[in-house]
């Protein structure tokens, strides 16, 4: 790329989901168009994105940070039903309604796109809408992985397989070319109870699962909510 495009492109030119997201589809003239209509957001941890149900305006990718998607039922109970990480997409491209909660579980930026321009885009480009779509199934199978999990896994294996699914989406979009068996640390940026809500197990039974990974050496804790996998492997064995 000259000099010249790459000053147009500006933080697209150097921004960490170029190559992993939506983007990834584009060319630098496409991308170009597509940073004309985008905008940068940035939310404190806690920071509510969209409300379930609500009228939104835009439609964006995550570009750094972790957002918590959860569903209020009508009487108040909630439930997490997903972690979004780089980058995932928050919202409906094609739609103005979101049926979930999306809040930021740490400091985040998204790049959000109007509804109209990214519908307009999405008709101009089809390998933008191919690209879409691939992200969109990729999360489908995610889903369906995760039923299997809430349904038949253990609560070792269901607190060893969260711990493995944030490993490595972390791992993909660093995309480092690292042995993968080397040691990892992880942020989790979820309360016990959060990863209780999110597995379908109590406080307490998430608390033991931790201690007991510690104590068999899978998992070191330096830190309430960091951890570090000396052998990421030995913790997919676990999850099944």
């Amino acid at each position: 790329m000259d000099a010249g495009k790459a000053l147009d492109l500006g933080r697209c030119y150097s921004c960490a989901v170029r190559h992993s997201g939506l983007c990834n589809a584009l060319t630098d003239d496409e991308l170009l168009r597509l940073k004309k209509i985008a905008h940068r957001r940035r939310y404190a941890p806690g920071e509510v994105i969209f409300l379930g149900e609500e009228q939104t305006d835009f439609f964006a990718a995550v570009c750094s940070g972790v957002v918590k998607l959860t569903k209020v039922l009508f009487d108040g109970r909630q439930q997490v039903v997903g972690l979004l990480l780089p980058p995932d997409c928050v919202g409906r491209a094609c739609g103005k309604k979101t049926p979930y909660f999306a809040e930021a579980a740490t400091e985040v930026e998204l790049c959000c796109f109007p509804h109209g321009s990214f519908e307009q885009m999405l008709d101009g480009v089809p390998e933008l809408k191919q690209r879409l779509l691939e992200q969109t199934l990729d999360e489908l199978d995610s889903a369906r992985d995760w039923m299997v999990l809430l349904g038949r896994k253990t609560a070792e294996e269901k607190v060893a397989s969260l711990l493995l699914m944030l490993v490595t989406r972390a791992k993909r979009f660093d995309d480092s070319g690292e042995d993968q068996q080397q040691p990892v640390v992880l942020d989790l940026h979820l309360k016990r109870q959060e990863i209780g809500d999110f597995l379908g197990l109590s406080y307490e039974t998430v608390c033991r699962q931790i201690t007991a990974l510690k104590k068999r050496g899978i998992i070191e804790q330096p830190s309430r909510r960091r951890f570090r996998l000396p052998n990421p492997q030995a913790l997919a064995t676990i999850a099944g």
